[in-house]
């Protein structure tokens, strides 16, 4: 709309195409607004074809909806003749770089007389300097880069167009040199337009460029393009000399070969491993360590993978010139690559190598081969020793003890199983999955595992899934998957019932990984893990061990995810009748949905109610002592319900989506409620879907279910500090124990996060009546009397009697009439103005009578200043509060 009236008031003919019209005939200023307008338009264009990330949407208001509806429909209308005219807009700035006058925008003040004389501003007059001055440079310029954009967004459907944008961007960055410091009206983002550049240079390199002109960059992504992996690998190891390619951008090659690997092109495994290995020497040589992914990729070491490793190394390193830092991380490597490799023909061709003599002393040699001897008595280095001491063996129960404490430290699987092997051929008669007491399978599966025949598969199953566990436990995913891998591949080969178990297991793991990754920005999980999900609830298989933790976690991860749709209506009947998580999942679920809905149709709400009144439910016996008396004994855990409440606080404290957890703690808090000798009520959100009644009191745990209670607001706390009502809670449970202070930092803190720290107005379903009460009540018990006075004027009717009876005390523990600019009620004020005259505090008479005299509180003040009055002395009172309370 803004363009359109500038092309009006410059005297653009209305109807006539901009193409069609000559800007070299046309007034600066005329010109100048047909500019501005095509060059808006092909920025627009450019600008929608970037991915925006989707707000998340917020309850669904039909009004918001409607109107968002509206705009989006604009918005594509005008996208839309945008781009049917893009064509015209990008000949008409073809048009412009031809022109070689400068150019004249119109200003506020031609703008003022243009309704005087618009012959005179509009550039009609001999002198055309009517509005400010555009330079024909900085005109281009700009005008270049767009129109370099332009061709650049047009070359993802025709790349032949790439050549334009390659031509317009060099121009720009030609005459942003030649205009320098000197320009006032034309800035480039010169960081976007380097990358416009960089990328034209890899898409559409010079016709005059020689592979020895190219830059490495773009010899690299040349060789991607045409499948030349080996002239990949070629420059990487030329790049180990001179480090002129990031190893962000090597990095980003290698995961690169990695995807098109894993999509089936095994013919790609052996230059990613050598790719790898010139990053990784390249890691080393800069002092970094060593990549998961080399040691990934040489777990199994042959001929060829050494022979290549011992050349990058020689090629990397110019003996001449390279520092001693440089030969001691490379020699390090060396030696270390040694001492993880268990074929000594290996080690030897390390150890032979010219690079390994040249860089190692011959001290630091003998060293590694006792090193190497040490660890195994059966190596032979065919070096010969320093002295005959090298020859006398080792004990065998030495080298078993060795071979132990490398097994309890060890986490990689292909090591592990070599040094069972070693183990299990020293000695037939121990038990090698009791070495370590850490090493912990569940009962479930330990029966199934200490089954297998074999001692040697015996043992490894056992270790492998007990440290793949452990991995777990402390959010070592990596090597978790690594080992759980191993475990499945081994005993997929003899019981389909382990491999069962090691699927669930897995699936286990993933539902972690994700949760502890890419879950806690928000990022939806995959739909393949969702289908596995489903797919684990809904197995049927007979006699696998199951583990109740997978259970909850996947009814938990479905909650998460709101994958409410399939727990409502798709969950099969079998599942709902043996899974108790899956009923208690379907039950919260279908809640959630109807949460909208009349109150008369929540009836899954009551289903959910009973369920969880009869967990938390306890069951009596009657029991006879030995005085013949009969006493009435209660349990603890119920039996009576479809599972204990220990395992209901276990499932819930695995939820993390803020609908669930909310209806969740308002079951409890209204439970916690309905008990006959409550004093002070605990408030919630959504707790009216809930009855208000139970047929049998005597039958409910009510002890624990106030522990249970506070339990899950410290944990739904946990999860978001921020929930206002989840801090109403909290505030509350203090209240009703009689913990003032702590009640009153609650309530401020519920307060403070819905108001930007009380710099907005406090919403009034947050501090409602009985909140404000709560709060004067708290101030009063804790002898703030003034702080009392204050908070009944938030009530929605001023409580006089209690502010004056609050006034009348005089042993007030707070700061007393340094809170009186803090009143806006006046009648208040001229109560304290009456009392310190009565007991002839002047001092503070006179205060109060300042306060008084305050004209925004004057009583024939407009309500509208009246209200900024009350509201300014709320805010500044509430964060002088939140600073004591804090």
């Amino acid at each position: 709309m803004l363009l359109n009236e500038l092309l009006c008031i410059s005297k653009v003919p209305p109807g006539t195409k901009h193409v069609d019209m000559d800007l070299a005939t046309l007034p600066p200023t005329t010109a100048m607004a047909i500019l501005l307008y095509n060059r808006w338009a092909i920025r627009t264009i450019v600008q929608s074809s970037f991915p925006v990330k989707q707000a998340k949407p917020g309850p669904p208001q039909l009004s918001v909806m409607n109107q968002m509806q509206q705009e989006k429909e604009l918005t594509e209308n005008i996208l839309k003749v945008l781009k049917e005219q893009a064509s015209d807009s990008i000949l008409v700035l073809e048009a412009a770089l031809k022109l070689n006058k400068d150019l004249y925008v119109h200003t506020m003040r031609t703008l003022d007389l243009l309704a005087v004389e618009p012959g005179m501003v509009n550039g009609e007059t001999e002198s055309s300097t009517a509005g400010l001055k555009i330079r024909t440079e900085e005109m281009q310029c700009q005008v270049c880069y767009d129109l370099g954009a332009a061709y650049f967004q047009q070359g993802s459907t025709n790349s032949a167009v790439y050549e334009n944008a390659r031509e317009k961007f060099f121009r720009t960055k030609e005459l942003i040199a030649e205009i320098g410091s000197l320009s006032l009206h034309c800035t480039i983002d010169e960081k976007r337009l380097a990358g416009y550049c960089q990328a034209c240079d890899v898409l559409v390199p010079s016709s005059d460029s020689t592979s020895q002109q190219l830059t490495p960059y773009s010899q690299v992504h040349i060789c991607l393009r045409s499948g030349n992996y080996q002239d990949v690998v070629k420059i990487f190891i030329e790049d180990n000399l001179t480090f002129s390619l990031p190893v962000q951008f090597r990095q980003s090659v290698l995961r690169e070969l990695f995807q098109k690997a894993q999509q089936g092109n095994e013919a790609l495994d052996e230059i990613c491993f050598k790719v790898c290995a010139c990053n990784t020497v390249r890691d080393i040589l800069e002092g970094r360590a060593i990549s998961v992914q080399f040691n990934q990729l040489f777990l199994r070491p042959n001929k060829e993978k050494i022979d290549f490793l011992l050349e990058v190394c020689s090629r990397s390193v110019n003996l001449e010139k390279a520092s001693d830092s440089l030969k001691g991380n490379m020699a390090a490597f060396l030696k270390n690559v040694c001492l993880g490799l268990e074929d000594l023909q290996y080690v030897f061709m390390i150890s032979s190598h010219e690079l390994f003599i040249t860089l190692l002393k011959d001290e630091e040699r003998k060293l590694l081969v006792d090193q190497m001897r040490k660890r195994s008595p059966r190596v032979n280095l065919c070096i010969k020793p320093v002295t005959s001491f090298y020859d006398i063996p080792a004990s065998a129960s030495v080298n078993i003890g060795q071979l132990e404490h490398q097994l309890i430290l060890s986490v990689d699987p292909w090591r592990i199983r070599q040094i069972l092997i070693e183990l299990h051929g020293m000695t037939s008669e121990r038990q090698f999955w009791t070495v370590s007491n850490k090493w912990e399978v569940p009962s479930v599966y330990s029966g199934v595992i200490l089954g297998i025949k074999d001692n040697l598969t015996r043992d490894l199953v056992y270790i492998l899934m007990a440290k793949g566990l452990h991995c777990s436990t402390v959010k070592d995913f990596s090597h978790a998957k690594q080992l759980f891998a191993a475990c499945l591949e081994l005993v997929t080969e003899f019981s389909p019932k382990l491999r069962q178990v090691m699927l669930n297991e897995m699936l286990l793991l993933d539902i972690h990984t994700h949760e502890a990754g890419t879950g806690q920005s928000g990022e939806r999980p995959p739909s393949d893990l969702i289908s596995r999900v489903r797919g684990y609830l809904e197995m049927r298989l007979p006699d696998i061990p199951l583990r109740q933790v997978i259970a909850e976690e996947c009814v938990a991860f479905m909650l998460n995810w709101r994958e409410n749709e399939y727990l409502t209506l798709q969950v099969p009947a079998f599942l709902l009748q043996n899974n108790p998580y899956v009923k208690l999942g379907q039950l919260l679920a279908a809640t959630c949905k109807e949460l909208p809905g009349p109150k008369e149709s929540r009836r899954t709400a009551k289903d959910l109610w009973e369920v969880v009144v009869q967990i938390c439910s306890v069951s009596s016996q009657h029991k006879r002592g030995n005085d013949g008396r009969v006493s009435l004994i209660k349990q603890r855990e119920s039996t009576l319900g479809i599972m204990y409440r220990s395992e209901l606080l276990s499932f819930i404290k695995k939820l993390r989506e803020p609908l669930v957890l909310t209806i969740i703690l308002s079951l409890f808090v209204k439970l916690h409620n309905v008990r006959e000798d409550i004093v002070n009520d605990i408030t919630a959100e959504h707790i009216s879907i809930w009855p208000s009644s139970i047929p049998n009191l005597q039958s409910v745990d009510f002890e624990a279910v106030a522990i249970t209670v506070k339990e899950l607001v410290r944990y739904a706390l946990s999860i978001n500090p921020n929930n206002h009502s989840w801090l109403i809670i909290q505030a509350d449970i203090y209240f009703a124990t009689n913990q003032y202070s702590a009640a009153l930092h609650y309530y401020l803190q519920a307060g403070a996060v819905c108001s930007d720290f009380f710099n907005k107005a406090v919403p009034p379903d947050v501090y409602t009546d009985q909140v404000i009460k709560r709060m004067i009540k708290c101030c009063s018990l804790l002898n703030c009397h003034t702080q009392v006075a204050i908070l009944c004027q938030f009530l929605r009717e001023i409580d006089y009697k209690t502010a004056f009876k609050s006034l009348q005390e005089q042993n007030s523990h707070d700061a007393m009439d340094s809170y009186y600019d803090y009143i806006w009620d006046v009648t208040i004020l001229e109560y304290l103005t009456y009392l310190h005259h009565k007991r002839g505090e002047t001092d503070k008479r006179q205060i109060a009578i300042k306060a008084i005299g305050q004209t925004e509180l004057n009583a024939s003040n407009p309500e509208e200043v009246l209200q900024l009055a009350a509201q300014r002395r709320k805010k500044k009172f509430l964060q002088a509060m939140a600073k004591l309370y804090f």
